[in-house]
């Protein structure tokens, strides 16, 4: 018992004596030491964003989500991410025009049309660039009356007045009432000129005239239709 106790006492000291031993004589072995340092990547190149010439990245366009629950429904929106709307247009209107207007220059030309046929507006035909005769009459009267007014639009027409070129009157404004003329009749010969001064703002010189004895007898009602500046009309009146 004795030579058991010895040797587990022997063999504890000699192992304690062992790691004392290894622990002072242990040196840690340092980190080796690199004579280059690591080469850097370089970084991708990356376009220049304030250079125009740069080449730009195609950026897919954002749709505008669906929130319809019939998929065949789409909402069409013009603030579409990377799609521009087409600014080009054959159409002549603006965007704020009125849809009407496409109509009122037809309806202005039906219109004018109409007050034509109607004899309430004149229209821009050919003149008449010549003199016009409105008959050859005989009286015993000692004067004429003469009336005159424009039978269609009152649109500036204007009358000269004169007898074997004596002026009877030098103007007068054609309007939709009658307006008279007193012309004496010489003996024999008498020509009575009507002379167109302009033309209206709608057409030819046009006018009615009815032409009465001393007595108040209709001796002729005439007109003459779209008679051009410069030109007469005409009237031969013997006196007997």
């Amino acid at each position: 018992m004795k030579h058991i106790l010895f040797f587990i006492l022997f063999f504890t000291a000699a192992t304690v004596s062992a790691q004392t031993e290894f622990s002072t004589k242990f040196k840690s072995i340092p980190a080796p030491k690199f004579g280059a340092k690591p080469k850097k990547m370089p970084a991708p190149d990356m376009p220049d964003l304030n250079d125009p010439a740069a080449p730009t990245a195609e950026i897919p366009s954002i749709k505008t989500p669906n929130v319809y629950d019939n998929t065949n429904l789409t909402t069409k929106s013009k603030f579409q991410v990377g799609e521009e709307k087409s600014k080009f247009t054959m159409s002549t209107e603006t965007e704020f025009a009125n849809p009407g207007d496409r109509y009122i220059a037809k309806m202005e030309k039906d219109l004018d049309k109409a007050l034509k046929d109607a004899g309430l507006r004149e229209g821009r035909g050919t003149l008449v660039k010549k003199n016009i005769s409105l008959g050859d009459f005989k009286t015993k009267s000692q004067y004429f009356i003469v009336k005159f007014r424009d039978f269609g639009a009152i649109d500036g027409d204007l009358v000269k007045v004169s007898n074997n070129d004596k002026v009877i009157r030098d103007q007068i404004f054609l309007d939709s009432n009658f307006k008279d003329v007193k012309i004496d009749l010489a003996n024999g010969f008498n020509k009575l000129d009507f002379e167109a001064l302009n033309i209206g703002s709608l057409g030819g010189n046009t006018a009615e005239i009815q032409v009465f004895d001393d007595k108040g007898q209709l001796v002729t009602n005439d007109y003459w239709d779209n008679l051009a500046a410069g030109f007469k009309a005409s009237i031969v009146v013997t006196k007997e």
